[in-house]
């Protein structure tokens, strides 16, 4: 079954709503990525933060208070005409919730559990519903007062990718008629920290692919979409086709061949119904690490031998982790809603010679004409966990 995306809602570190995400990501804007101290200590980060206050949570579900769920709702409330139409048509029985997250209110409880030390008690605004995985689309459902299934899905930085996944398949098996699906992750110091620790985090903004490239930035974000066996009235962007592999090769390290990277693109592009000639243009998964870069230009030339045109987002976003799958989907989406225009690919311009050259875009770049327009998004986890979707016209 077709499984349409027909309305998103978007907050990251390039601002808040499709109009000014889409603005700036295809200036390649990366003004959103501010060095911060504080967070780790002894070091001061390059980070992607979505600036200014956050909606509040409403004083009925005060006990789901946290940053994770406000950037959620943020952008929620962007699409909230639409959930509404889709509630009035189907009931609210018939409305899922799929989220991806991997921080959930982890800092909420943090600091929780710091005030408990020292003084042995919680703090009043404490509630344990803040950290469990399950919160944002527990959060989502209550405020919606929707029915359907509700779950979220924690597989580290392909999480959303997963979701969107998930939420296809809910539609397949008839056990709803639209899926709201996404993901959402929040800066935190407990991730920050453990990225520091794996020496993965650069301090200067982060430089894919590059040959002076010294690791990731975090960044934070929510992407939420509308996904429905019904098109919307306006476009007929559809999820055409999704692949998933496990190689397991490492905690943290990827397979360095890019072999299940490999395996993924090419489950997507079997269940697209699509040759690989037809993508045009590829979001990388793209951390600016040295073990992933290498091993995604290896991965992307095995699927991709005539090339494509590839970029990564990251340093204008940061890796917003459980939210990546989701948020750089939606920059896909974007392109397909805006003029075809393309995310260009930020760096110093200087290849490693020891990666095999890729088709990157550059600034003004717009898809090829094609009868079909297909774009395709990587995400790429700790265990070996890839996942590659296709988004497009419905054909």
């Amino acid at each position: 079954m077709t499984a349409y995306l027909n309305a998103l809602g978007v907050v990251c570190a390039l601002g808040r709503g499709s109009q000014e995400v889409a603005r700036k990501l295809f200036a390649g804007d990366c003004s959103g990525m501010q060095q911060q101290s504080g967070w780790v200590p002894e070091r001061a980060l390059t980070m992607g933060a979505v600036s200014g206050d956050l909606v509040a949570i409403p004083a009925t579900l005060t006990q789901h208070s946290s940053r994770n769920n406000q950037l959620l709702l943020e952008a929620a409330l962007q699409i909230q005409g639409d959930i509404e139409q889709a509630i009035q048509t189907f009931g609210r029985e018939r409305i899922a919730v799929v989220l991806g997250t991997s921080t959930s209110g982890i800092d909420e409880a943090s600091r929780g559990i710091a005030h408990y030390l020292q003084h042995q008690q919680f703090p009043a605004d404490y509630d344990y519903q803040q950290q469990e995985l399950s919160a944002p689309a527990t959060f989502l459902a209550e405020w919606l007062n929707i029915s359907g299934p509700a779950y979220v899905i924690s597989t580290a930085c392909t999480s959303s990718a997963r979701a969107l996944m998930s939420a296809q398949r809910l539609l397949d098996m008839n056990l709803c008629d639209v899926v709201l699906c996404g993901g959402v992750d929040t800066l935190c110091k407990l991730t920050l920290n453990g990225f520091s620790a794996l020496e993965a985090v650069s301090d200067e903004r982060c430089n894919p692919f590059s040959a002076n490239r010294h690791g990731i930035n975090i960044g934070e974000a929510a992407a939420l979409f509308v996904m429905s066996k019904q098109p919307a009235s306006s476009h007929c962007i559809a999820l055409l086709g999704a692949g998933a592999s496990s190689d397991a090769h490492h905690i943290s390290a990827p397979e360095p061949s890019g072999r299940g990277a490999a395996q993924a693109m090419h489950k997507a592009l079997s269940r697209a119904g699509v040759q690989p000639k037809q993508i045009g243009y590829l979001n990388l998964h793209g951390t600016a690490t040295q073990h992933n870069d290498a091993m995604e230009s290896h991965a992307v030339t095995l699927v991709f031998p005539e090339g494509v045109p590839c970029s990564s987002t990251k340093p204008m976003t940061g890796h917003t982790l459980g939210a990546a799958g989701a948020l750089e989907t939606a920059f896909c989406w974007l392109s397909l809603n805006h003029g075809d225009a393309l995310a260009p690919h930020v760096w110093d311009g200087q290849p490693d010679p020891a990666l095999p050259a890729l088709n990157w875009v550059t600034p003004g770049q717009t898809l090829a004409p094609t009868p079909q327009r297909c774009l395709m998004s990587n995400s790429f986890a700790f265990g070996g966990n890839n996942v590659s979707l296709i988004i497009g016209d419905a054909p």
